[in-house]
């Protein structure tokens, strides 16, 4: 009896094993499921959260992004009628296939989003994933190359027999886009700017490149364009469309308006530069200890404000002036990582950085170099690093001296790097005492302002 009341119990705790066993593997199933919706929420609110801070306004209930300013290109490109009728029609497709191929390789390296390709119309757009204020010239650039490209391709195969007809459209302006797709990313663009790009496409003639006005007003600094004619469009009336011919004259390569020079670069850099500002930026307004009540935002701001006015006075060219707005903007984004050493920390996110936006190495490691120039005493070597070390310190011959001078006291002594406010203003009295601007355009404006602030400190001082 005993014997059978203990297989009986045997059996009752294999049986609770086997269960807590099930038990526990459900619960390690739940909490793997449970860590994977966590993951996808946290990766939607990034989503979510990184769009609307670059300008991107999100609506949730629809699954859509809403764009301010993107820039909608359609390419239709059909064969000649007749003229490959004695061609295979698969060797027709092999073509289009090596064109379409073609294409997403030169729209990928302007950062333009392909869409889709319709039959034979190829659609896509700068602007987005990221937002930009560059995608108006990079499309049209895009459209450029993609309009030498047919011209070299059918050259290289039949001379000058043409079988392919390219026609371009293009169209700036707001729209909306569906996210679809797991693996990779895709987008389907909806709105009044997509369907002016088609009808502008619609209205374009063998090999022409057509533009809105809008997007003309964008790019006429870069391209020389001939105006078209006018496009009626419904509930805006009519649309001015300009042709575009190629790069402007100073823009190209030895006359080749399909090929930009360093001009074109340096002067499409100083306009990428409000992208990069607004991300580097952003990085500080979120990053920055709490504590920094002096090299904050402003700082920054002011920095390469001053370093672009006192570049231009000093005869800086436009490629000088971007590598010291650059190099402006960087210089205090390291105090995100470390206080001591946050010059050096900032050419680490330079060198990080810089490359995806086309900044060659020189340039990198030029501004780097104008970065460390700035660490405290400062020691230039050079114009530029003379400009940045005077827009940095430039708060010395302000008239609103004291009041930021407090802002750097009151950093230091959260961190116990000064013990009083006396402490402080003998400190500023000898370091100012000390001090020199190296840039004539420095000492004109500041020089003066600079002898008053001491004749203020000294005045704030108390006897011990």
């Amino acid at each position: 009896m005993e014997s059978a009341s203990r297989d009986q119990l045997l059996k009752r705790i294999a049986r609770l094993v086997r269960q807590n066993k099930e038990l526990e593997e459900q619960v390690k199933k739940l909490e793997r499921e449970k860590e994977r919706l966590l993951e996808t929420t946290v990766k939607y609110k990034l989503l979510v959260e990184g769009n609307e801070l670059r300008g991107l306004k999100v609506a949730e209930e629809e699954k859509t992004l809403k764009f301010n300013m993107v820039t909608v290109l359609f390419a239709d490109i059909r064969s000649f009628s007749g003229l490959t009728d004695e061609m295979d029609s698969g060797a027709v497709m092999d073509e289009l296939d090596e064109i379409f191929f073609e294409f997403d390789r030169i729209t990928g390296k302007y950062h333009v989003e392909k869409i889709r390709t319709i039959g034979d119309t190829y659609m896509c757009a700068g602007g987005i994933p990221e937002k930009n204020i560059t995608n108006p010239v990079e499309v049209v650039m895009a459209a450029v190359e993609l309009r030498r490209f047919i011209r070299e391709y059918e050259a290289a195969r039949r001379g000058s027999e043409r079988i392919w007809n390219l026609k371009i459209g293009i169209h700036t302006g707001p729209v909306s886009a569906t996210i679809s797709g797991k693996n990779r990313v895709s987008y389907d663009i909806k709105g009044r700017a997509v369907n002016t790009a088609s009808r502008i496409q619609g209205a374009s003639e063998r090999d022409a490149i057509l533009v809105s006005v809008m997007t003309y007003e964008l790019v006429k600094e870069f391209f020389n364009c001939e105006y078209f004619g006018k496009l009626p469009v419904k509930y805006t009336g009519n649309i001015q469309m300009y042709q575009v011919e190629g790069l402007l004259p100073g823009l190209c390569v030895d006359g080749n308006t399909a090929l930009p020079n360093d001009a074109f670069r340096v002067k499409f850099g100083l306009i990428q530069f409000t992208d990069i500002q607004e991300v580097i930026l952003d990085k500080l307004e979120r990053e920055l200890p709490d504590f920094l009540f002096y090299h904050n935002v402003k700082h920054t701001v002011d920095v390469v404000t001053e370093v672009e006015l006192i570049g231009w006075a000093e005869g800086c060219t436009d490629e000088e002036i971007l590598l010291l707005k650059t190099a402006a903007l960087f210089h205090d984004v390291g105090h995100t990582v470390s206080y001591d050493d946050h010059e050096y920390q900032g050419t680490l996110l330079a060198h990080k950085m810089l490359p995806a936006y086309g900044y060659t190495d020189d340039q990198i490691e030029r501004i780097c170099k104008i970065i460390m120039s700035t660490k405290l005493p400062p020691r230039p070597t050079d114009l530029l690093e003379q400009i940045i070390c005077d827009s940095d310190l430039d708060y010395l011959g302000r008239s609103d001296f004291i009041p930021v001078s407090n802002t750097l006291y009151e950093e230091l002594k959260a961190q116990d790097k000064i013990i009083s406010l006396n402490d402080w203003n003998r400190l500023q009295v000898k370091f100012i005492s000390g001090h020199q601007y190296f840039t004539a355009t420095a000492r004109r404006l500041r020089e003066v302002n600079k002898k008053l602030q001491i004749e203020r400190i000294q005045s704030l001082i108390n006897g011990d």
